[in-house]
């Protein structure tokens, strides 16, 4: 089963705690996130900061509009430095989601790497080809514009 990476890489002309406090606070997810994803966080415990060990449950409708559940479980906090989510249940066979965060500057450095895999073998490797890898383009590619608009 073969492993796919996305890498992007974005300035941020803020602090690094400004950046961290948005960025490590799940309820903003749904602020840069395409509104045609359905994204919706359905966990009901909300804690003030993000933690090790922490489950965060969504809904997401990323094709079609048929919803999927997703689980992400947050496995690793280094406080104003990076975060990883680890997806527990939903769609993919594997979600790694680093989040790295670095003064520079004038502002900070924000790097996402995603390693990912996709069920189903052949039709996974297919549909990945077809469209997911697209989608995954289109969805942080947006995310990059919507950032740019909030912090400049």
């Amino acid at each position: 089963m073969q492993s796919h990476t996305l890498h992007r890489v974005q300035f941020l002309p803020v602090s690094l705690s400004k950046a961290w406090n948005f960025f490590s606070d799940p309820g903003n997810l749904a602020a840069i996130t395409p509104s045609g994803m359905g994204f919706h966080i359905l966990s009901a415990h909300r804690p003030e900061r993000m933690y090790a060990g922490q489950l965060i449950e969504y809904r997401v409708a990323p094709v079609l509009g048929i919803p999927l559940y997703w689980m992400t479980e947050i496995t690793h906090v280094v406080e104003g430095k990076y975060f990883i989510d680890e997806q527990r249940f939903g769609p993919y066979t594997l979600w790694h989601h680093q989040h790295h965060f670095r003064a520079v500057d004038g502002g900070v450095e924000m790097t996402d790497l995603i390693h990912y895999k996709i069920p189903l073998g052949i039709i996974g490797r297919v549909a990945n080809m077809l469209f997911v890898r697209q989608k995954l383009n289109d969805i942080f590619n947006y995310r990059y514009e919507k950032v740019k608009e909030l912090f400049g």
